[in-house]
């Protein structure tokens, strides 16, 4: 049995289609319609200049608007409720901050579990946490100062950070 030029070369263009065929087929537009950033802190600050960056590349990439909604207020909860109670459809995202993760312990009954009931897709922004302590404290490490402070839980106050110093060595944080 010969094969005709016309059936090869039909065969040969199919082979060569077929493996986009299903990815084509199941491909769906995203996004189709606008997609909605919530910013849980007031406009201006590092984590919603951050998101408008991340929006203004996002919207060039994928040709449709993200739109920032800054939603501050409630240590950053009402804007975090608003992303858990929001469809799970891809069109609300979050700019979560390290507040998110410290009200989980603090707010253990607000009706929302961060670390839960949102889900990570991506880091935009690093940022340390540091504690500091005032110079006349005997204490260079945070066991330490807990060591310290908590016989007499009026030792331990909020000071301004110009005039304290780091409880631990850079070397130490850069392991």
């Amino acid at each position: 049995m010969t094969t005709s030029r016309r059936s090869f070369l039909r065969l040969a263009a199919g082979t060569g289609v077929l493996p986009a065929w299903p990815r084509a087929a199941d491909a769906q537009a995203y996004p189709a319609r606008p997609v909605r950033v919530l910013v849980a802190v007031s406009p201006g600050g590092t984590t919603d200049l951050a998101a408008r960056l991340m929006a203004q590349w996002l919207a060039k990439r994928l040709g449709q608007p993200f739109v920032i909604e800054n939603r501050p207020g409630g240590a950053t909860n009402i804007a975090t409720e608003l992303a858990v109670r929001s469809p799970p459809d891809g069109y609300t995202l979050f700019m979560a901050n390290s507040s998110n993760a410290v009200n989980e312990s603090l707010y253990p009954d607000i009706g929302f579990k961060f670390s839960v009931d949102l889900t990570p897709v991506s880091v935009s922004i690093r940022s340390p946490l540091v504690m500091l302590v005032n110079p006349g404290v005997p204490a260079a490490t945070a066991s330490e100062f807990i060591a310290y402070a908590r016989p007499i839980p009026a030792r331990s106050t909020w000071v301004p950070a110009a005039r304290a110093r780091p409880v631990m060595s850079p070397a130490s944080c850069s392991r």
